[in-house]
């Protein structure tokens, strides 16, 4: 008889994790305790490791036609001079069968409905929030707020940053604010225009990538206490007012968006956990380690986790202790991912004029440049 897995979470990791398990041949099922099945209208960036994930999961080819591959991003200043170009062949090229892509850049709802389609959208439950687990040496029950309860052999907290799974395991603890908030929008723009990568001011920063349809994924951050970030003015007024001056074509990307179209959220992480799994319950990604989006590695790592645990559910091992082993296999790499987003942020806020010129020294430096390049090739290198 198959076994059966509980996904709570029907974001990206939820869904590759379900596609991963039902290739073992589980009987999953899937709750989103949203009303609907969305995602935000925001960019996504997948990284070669995350590429390889996807291989894995049959649906690389599909992935590359929603995306734009080859673009070759750097560090500006306002201004507009390149303090530190990142380009694709100082990366070299991957033998794992993902292709020669480093990045491919998509929109984060393509994604979604590229998982959904794979799993079937019939397979997964809205409007369901768990509010317990219980589980015996033989089996593991999820707890609906509607009443219902749902029983199977394995279940995965995929729930995200304020995940219920998580808090049912290791208890109830406030998030991590990062410093820093973050809008973000998509807008039609002629691409060949824009400037990929990030410009580096003082206590902000402006992001810009090109995807397919001639569309423009940017977004801007700024240095802030928690909770006040959003302009008095109104985002789109209040953003033009705090880039004004910057390098091209950063204000008329910020004039050409709807002011409706642009998303503000402040950012947040956890610190790293020491185990994952208790039973036959373990965690996912933004559950499990959730990251700023500072290194583009948030929706790369889910995927990767979610491989790497059909991995070892697919060995003839008791549930329990293959859970052990694919948290043992990916604890020490998303704890590190973890930690260098978060170094990545904090020197990409600086703020005081010392600082930041220090910091545009140090970007211009040889040491620095293969000192990057070396990070990103062991962050980008295919895990599965």
């Amino acid at each position: 008889m198959s076994k059966k897995a509980i996904i709570i979470g029907g974001g990206i990791g939820g869904l590759a994790a379900a596609i991963g398990l039902r290739q073992l041949g589980f009987a999953v099922e899937i709750f989103e305790r949203a009303p609907e099945l969305k995602e935000v209208g925001s960019g996504l960036s997948l990284w070669r490791n995350a590429l390889a994930a996807l291989d894995r999961l049959g649906l690389l080819d599909a992935a590359r036609s929603l995306g734009v591959a080859g673009q070759e991003g750097g560090f500006r200043t306002p201004d507009g001079k390149i303090l530190l170009a990142m380009k694709e062949n100082d990366l070299g090229h991957t033998p794992h069968g993902a292709g020669d892509e480093i990045i491919l850049m998509l929109h984060r709802a393509a994604l979604l409905g590229l998982l959904l389609d794979a799993v079937g959208r019939d397979n997964v439950t809205v409007g369901a929030r768990c509010v317990g687990i219980d589980q015996t040496e033989h089996g593991v029950t999820a707890k609906f707020e509607n009443g219902r309860e749902v029983s199977g052999d394995v279940l995965i907290g995929a729930d995200g940053l304020r995940s219920v799974v998580r808090e049912e395991l290791f208890g109830k603890a406030r998030p991590n604010y990062a410093g820093y908030t973050t809008w973000r929008a998509i807008v039609p723009f002629d691409i060949a225009r824009l400037t990929p990568g990030e410009t580096w001011g003082r206590g902000k920063r402006f992001g810009q990538w090109g995807m397919v349809h001639d569309r423009a994924y940017w977004y801007a951050t700024q240095t802030v206490s928690e909770g006040q970030g959003d302009p008095p003015q109104g985002r789109k007024r209040g953003l033009l007012d705090r880039f004004r001056g910057w390098h091209a074509p950063i204000e008329e990307l910020i004039e050409a968006t709807d002011e409706a179209a642009i998303l503000h959220n402040d950012v947040y992480d956890r610190p790293a956990l020491s185990q994952w799994s208790v039973g036959r319950v373990t965690l996912l990604g933004d559950a499990a380690h959730p990251m700023t989006p500072d290194m583009g590695q948030g929706a790369c790592q889910a995927i990767e986790d979610a491989v790497i645990l059909a991995d070892c559910l697919r060995a003839n091992t008791p549930i329990p202790q293959a859970l052990r082993n694919y948290e043992t296999r990916r604890i020490p790499r998303t704890s590190r991912v973890v930690r260098e987003s978060r170094q990545a942020a904090w020197i990409a806020q600086w703020s005081h004029p010392l600082a930041c010129r220090f910091r545009a020294t140090l970007l211009q430096s040889r040491y620095v440049a293969r000192a990057q390049a070396k990070q990103l090739g062991w962050l980008i290198t295919p895990q599965v």
